[in-house]
C-alpha cells in the first residue's frame, strides 16, 4: 500500500473515532425503539464482510465500521474506468476482414493488450515485500503514473453533454452528518411511507458531505429506506427513478450491493419509455457506480434504433463511449453508427475523436476500413487539439484494426518527440506497441519513446516494461542505439518479480522481445524455464507456444546453457500442434505450394525437397535442399538418401547431377521468353507450341526485372545448359562428405517492417539461428515470387534456378 494510501486509510479513522461516531450509536439506538419494535434491525445488505465492530476512544461500540466502505484511490480510479472483466488475460483479438492476416505462428498471442484487467494493476499484486524480500518503492512518482490519464475529458467540449452525464465535479449545495441523520429518523418514524417520500429521503441524503456518506451507508435505518424503495419501485416515475441512481452514485454505494438488481430490472424494464438523454444519462450513472449492467446495455441497444435521427454529435460519442466502457455492442447497432458517425463526422472535434477510437477499441469492433480511414483523417486534422490520452487513443483502434494510416504515422514522427518528455509510460508503451503491431519502424518515434520513459525502475508495471521491450525488439532497434533502454527495461522486470505469478504472460512477452537484438538475462530465463513456472503456463495453449519458442531459443544461442530447461513431453505436445496447424494451414498457401512445385522439377523429384519445420519452435515451414559439393542435389526424405549417404562414412550419393533428368532443356522457346527476342525459325517438321508471354507490369523498382523477361548472360547460361560439371571447390576434395543445407523461405509482408525490406524480431531471430544450426538461407521474398506466379513456369524454373546456385557459390566461396 503506498504512502499516500495509508494517510488516507489514517485519517478516515481518526475521523470515525470522533463525535460522528456517537451519533451513529445514537441513531442505532434509537431505530430499536421505533414503532414498539416492530421493526427489527435490518440484515446489512453489503455484500462485503465487515469487520469486528472497534472500540472507540469512550468505550462505545461501533456495530459498523465506516472504513470498510471506503474506497482507496486504487478503487476509485477502477470505478471511474468501469467494471473489471475477467476474460481478457490472454485473450487474443478478434479479427476483422480488413486486418493484416493473422498467423498463428507468428509469436504475438501474448501481446495483446488486454482492455480491462490488465488495464493497470492494483497495488494487491505490488505488495510491499515480495518472497524475496525485494521492497518495491510505492513512491507519490510512481502513483501518478497510473492516474495520467482522463477518460471523460470529451464531456467538456460541449454544454450538451451535462444532460446525458454525472458530473464528478458538480458540487451541490451540501448538508451536515446531523441533518441527515435526522431525515433518517424521520423516514423511520412515518408510517404508511410512500414512493414521493422515499425518493425525497434518499435525494436529500445524496447532498451529505463526501467525507460522510460511511456513516449514512452504514446506519440501519438506511438500509430499511432502500427496501422501502424496492417496494415502491415500480411507482416512480422516471425522473424519480433517475434521481434516486443519482444518489446512489454521490453515496458511493457499492456496486455490489444486492438491491441493484432490482433497479437493473426496472431500469431495463422501461428503456422503451426512456428519453434518448436519459437512456444515456441512465447508462452513465451506471458506469460511474461502478456496476457492469449487460441486461441494461442489451435493452438499451435494443430500443437505440428509433432515437438515432436525435443523435447529434454529443449524443452520438456519448453512446459510443457507454458501449466501450460496457465492453459490447451488437453487430446491427454497429452497422448503423458507422453512418452516424460518417455523418458528424467534419463535426467532431479532437477530444471527441479520441473517444469514439477509444470506444470502438473497448468493444473489441472496428469500422469498415474506408471509414476508420475518413475517421483517422479527422484526427489528423484536429491533432494539434487532441491531448496525449486522445492520440493513445487512436493509435490503439490502429492497432486492432491494422489500419496502416501512412499520414497519421508521419504526423507522429513530429507529434511524439514533441510530447514525450510530458507523457506517462503507458502512453509511450502504447505508441510503441502500435508501431509494432503495424511493423512501422520510425526511429524519431521510437528513439523519443527510449529516451524520455521516466529512469527509475519502480515506476513501470511489468506489462509495460514487456510491452516496450517486445515492441522495440519487433522493430529490430538494437541496444546499441539506445543503450540505457534494455537494462533498465530488465532491472524493472526484476522488481517486478513477484507480478509474474499473476501476469505470467508478462515475462515471456519481456524475454522473447529481448531474446529479439540477443538480449539473454540468465536469471529471469531460469526462472521462466523453472518447473514451477513451466507448470504454471503449459495449461494455456499460447504461452505453451511462447514458452517452447523461448526454450528452443536457449537451446541454440545458449550452448553452454546449464539451466533448466521445458520438459521434453511438452515439446514433443507443442510440436504436434504446431506442425498439425501448419499442415492444414501454411503448408496449403499457392505461394509455397508453388515454390514447392517448381523446386521438385528443377532438382528430380519430390526426395530432394522436404517441406518441413526446421526449427519448430519459430512456428514457421521451410523447404530443405541438400547439395553436395559440386552443387548436386541431394535427397533429404527418401530412405535411399538415409541407406546410400552417410557424411559420417565419407560416401555421396552415386548419381551425379548431370546424369539425371533434372535440369531445364533449353529451347528456343525459353530463350525467346527469357531473353523477350524473337523466335529463330524451327523447321516445320516440328511443331512446337510457343508459351504464351503476359507481360507484367512493374508494380516498384525491385520487380523491373521481372516485366521484360531475364538477361541472359554468359553465367546464366552456363548455369541452366549445365554443360560442364561444377570445378571443385576451394581446397574441398569432390569425394568430401561435406554438404551445404539451404533453407527455403517464401516469405509475405508480415515478414517485414512497413515498406522496407527489413526482418521483424521474431523472422530476423529465425535467420540467425537457422545460420548457427549449420544452414544457407535462401531467401524467395514476396516482391519477386509474387509477380512470377502469374509468369511462365520456364521464368519461375530459371529464377529458382539462380536463388538456389547463387546461394550456394556464395556459400562455398566464403
Amino acid at each position: 500500500m503506498s504512502a499516500r494510501a495509508l494517510w488516507r486509510r489514517a485519517a478516515t479513522l481518526r475521523v470515525f473515532t470522533s463525535s460522528p461516531c456517537r451519533l451513529v450509536n445514537t441513531s442505532q439506538h434509537l431505530s430499536l425503539e421505533w414503532n414498539h419494535g416492530k421493526v427489527q434491525e435490518e440484515e446489512k445488505s453489503e455484500t462485503v464482510q465487515e469487520p469486528p465492530s472497534a472500540e472507540t476512544a469512550e468505550g462505545s461500540s461501533l456495530v459498523y465500521n465506516p472504513s470498510a466502505y471506503y474506497q482507496s484511490r486504487a478503487e476509485c480510479s477502477d470505478i471511474q474506468r468501469g467494471p473489471v472483466k475477467e476474460e481478457e488475460t490472454t485473450q487474443p483479438v478478434p479479427s476483422a476482414g480488413f486486418r493484416q492476416q493473422s498467423n498463428h505462428y507468428m509469436v504475438g498471442s501474448s501481446r495483446h493488450l488486454s482492455i480491462d484487467k490488465n488495464g493497470r494493476l492494483d497495488l494487491a499484486f505490488n505488495p510491499a515485500v515480495d518472497d524475496k524480500g525485494h521492497k518495491f518503492n510505492n513512491s507519490k512518482d510512481e502513483v501518478s503514473t497510473y492516474i495520467k490519464r482522463d477518460t471523460r475529458a470529451f464531456q467538456k467540449c460541449r454544454p450538451e453533454y451535462s444532460v446525458m452525464t454525472y458530473d464528478v465535479s458538480q458540487r451541490l449545495p451540501a448538508i451536515q452528518i446531523k441533518d441527515g441523520l435526522l431525515l433518517l429518523h424521520k423516514a423511520a418514524l412515518m408510517k404508511n411511507i410512500d414512493s414521493s417520500n422515499v425518493a425525497c429521503f434518499i435525494c436529500e441524503l445524496g447532498h451529505v458531505e463526501p467525507e460522510q456518506t460511511a456513516i449514512i451507508r452504514g446506519n440501519t435505518r438506511f438500509s430499511m429506506l432502500l427496501r422501502y424503495s424496492v417496494e415502491n419501485l415500480q411507482h416512480f416515475t422516471h425522473v424519480q427513478l433517475i434521481e434516486v441512481l443519482r444518489a446512489f452514485v454521490r453515496l458511493g454505494l457499492s456496486h455490489h450491493h444486492s438491491i441493484l438488481d432490482s433497479y437493473e430490472a426496472e431500469f431495463s424494464r422501461r428503456t422503451c419509455e426512456l428519453e434518448l438523454h436519459q437512456l444515456l444519462l441512465v447508462a452513465d450513472l451506471w458506469r460511474s457506480l461502478g456496476r457492469s449492467v449487460p441486461q441494461y446495455v442489451d435493452k438499451l441497444c435494443d430500443c437505440i434504433s428509433k432515437h438515432f435521427n436525435q443523435m447529434g454529435p454529443p449524443e452520438l460519442v456519448q453512446f459510443v463511449y457507454i458501449l466501450g466502457e460496457s465492453r459490447q455492442c451488437p453487430a446491427f447497432v454497429l452497422e448503423c453508427l458507422e453512418g452516424i458517425i460518417m455523418h458528424h463526422l467534419d463535426e467532431l472535434k479532437g477530444e471527441e475523436v479520441g473517444a469514439v477510437c477509444l470506444g470502438l477499441f473497448k468493444t473489441q469492433n472496428s469500422l469498415s476500413d474506408r471509414a476508420l480511414r475518413r475517421l483517422v483523417d479527422r484526427a489528423c486534422v484536429v491533432v494539434k487539439e487532441i491531448t496525449d490520452f486522445g492520440i493513445v487513443n487512436v493509435m490503439k483502434l490502429m492497432r486492432f484494426s491494422h489500419l496502416d494510416h501512412l499520414r497519421w504515422l508521419e504526423i507522429l514522427s513530429s507529434e511524439v518527440p514533441r510530447r514525450a518528455p510530458q507523457m506517462a509510460v503507458q502512453g509511450l508503451m502504447h505508441i510503441a506497441l502500435t508501431c509494432s503491431a503495424l511493423h512501422y519502424r520510425d526511429e524519431n518515434v521510437l528513439l523519443a519513446v527510449a529516451k524520455y520513459l521516466p529512469h527509475l525502475p519502480s515506476q513501470y508495471r511489468s506489462k509495460d516494461a514487456a510491452k516496450l521491450l517486445w515492441a522495440f525488439g519487433n522493430l529490430g532497434i538494437l541496444p546499441s542505439q539506445c543503450p540505457n533502454f534494455h537494462p533498465r527495461l530488465t532491472e524493472a522486470l526484476r522488481d517486478r518479480e513477484s507480478e509474474f505469478r499473476s501476469y505470467p504472460e508478462h515475462l515471456l512477452t519481456a524475454l522473447l522481445g529481448l531474446a529479439f537484438v540477443g538480449q539473454f538475462p540468465h536469471d529471469l530465463l531460469s526462472l521462466a524455464l523453472s518447473p514451477e513456472f513451466t507448470n504454471q503456463v503449459t495449461g494455456i495453449i499460447d504461452l505453451k507456444k511462447d514458452l517452447f519458442t523461448l526454450d528452443g531459443t536457449v537451446a541454440i544461442e545458449l550452448p553452454g546453457w546449464t539451466g533448466p530447461r521445458m520438459n521434453p513431453t511438452v515439446q514433443d505436445e507443442v510440436t504436434k500442434q504446431l506442425w498439425d496447424f501448419a499442415q492444414s494451414e501454411l503448408c496449403q498457401k499457392p505461394e509455397v505450394l508453388e515454390a514447392e512445385a517448381v523446386l521438385q522439377e528443377l532438382l528430380g523429384g519430390q526426395e530432394f525437397v522436404h517441406k518441413r519445420m526446421i526449427l519448430p519452435h519459430m512456428r514457421s515451414i521451410d523447404l530443405e535442399v541438400h547439395l553436395d559439393l559440386r552443387g548436386n542435389p541431394l535427397p533429404v526424405t527418401s530412405e535411399t538418401y538415409q541407406n546410400h549417404y552417410h557424411p559420417e562414412k565419407g560416401s555421396c550419393w552415386p548419381l551425379d547431377w548431370k546424369e539425371m533428368n533434372t535440369g531445364v532443356t533449353l529451347t528456343d522457346d525459353l530463350l525467346v521468353q527469357l531473353t523477350s527476342g524473337k523466335k529463330t525459325a524451327m523447321p516445320k517438321t516440328v511443331s512446337i507450341q510457343r508459351p504464351i508471354l503476359r507481360p507484367v507490369v512493374a508494380s516498384a523498382k525491385r520487380e523491373r526485372i521481372l516485366n521484360v523477361g531475364v538477361d541472359l548472360t554468359d553465367d546464366l547460361m552456363h548455369a541452366i545448359t549445365k554443360r560442364q560439371e561444377r570445378s571443385t571447390i576451394r581446397g574441398h576434395d569432390a569425394s568430401s562428405s561435406a554438404i551445404a543445407q539451404l533453407a527455403v523461405q517464401v516469405t509475405s509482408r508480415n515478414h517485414y517492417c512497413y515498406r522496407t525490406q527489413r526482418l521483424t524480431g521474431l523472422y530476423a531471430m529465425k535467420r540467425r539461428q537457422l545460420a548457427l544450426a549449420g544452414y544457407t538461407v535462401v531467401e524467395v521474398p514476396h516482391w519477386e515470387w509474387f509477380p512470377l506466379l502469374r509468369r511462365s513456369l520456364a521464368e519461375r524454373l530459371a529464377y529458382m534456378h539462380c536463388k538456389i546456385f547463387s546461394s550456394f557459390d556464395s556459400k562455398n566461396r566464403k
